[in-house]
């Protein structure tokens, strides 16, 4: 077992949190977790000795961020935690690219068409071609705007007949 946490310097805590605050998985896709997602901003010691984190929602008004904040807390208490403050940051502004490589992998394993290309303007006409996450086939088409949630949108697949989510790109 390792040191505990009130034995370690601020930066070593910091680091620790960092890593376990990483960790919590996502209520609404629970494959991701916040690290995989880059919702998790920062973390870092405050003068008084409050673990202060940052996170950053998909969107704003995300129903979402009062879970994570709860997860955050008791997964930062039970890895002896006990002063932490979690602060919503909206700038900048969350982005799809600030998925990882992993959980882009993770959303399609899953059955969720990952973000196709980067973010941009271009990205609010809802114009990309996506990818079926089952078989690959390109000769996919937008069914709803919204799927299971805001962050997505519902799409079929004209090959294998699936419909799957898209996790829109913004």
């Amino acid at each position: 077992m390792g040191a505990r946490v009130h034995d370690l310097d601020a930066e070593s805590a910091c680091r620790r949190a960092f890593q376990v605050a990483a960790e919590v998985p996502d209520p609404e896709v629970p494959v991701l977790t916040i690290g995989d997602l880059g919702v998790l901003r920062d973390v870092r010691m405050a003068e008084d000795g409050t673990l202060e984190v940052d996170i950053t929602p998909t969107y704003t008004g995300c129903p979402a961020m009062a879970v994570f904040t709860m997860d955050i807390e008791t997964a930062l208490a039970a890895a002896g935690f006990d002063r932490v403050r979690i602060n919503t940051v909206l700038s900048p502004a969350w982005t799809t690219d600030w998925l990882s490589a992993e959980a882009r992998e993770k959303l399609r394993a899953y059955g969720i068409a990952p973000p196709a290309g980067k973010a941009s303007r271009r990205a609010l006409f809802g114009d990309d071609e996506v990818a079926c996450p089952r078989c690959a086939s390109l000769d996919t088409e937008k069914v709803s705007e919204f799927g299971s949630t805001a962050c997505k949108a519902l799409w079929r697949c004209r090959s294998c007949a699936e419909p799957f989510d898209y996790f829109k790109c913004h």
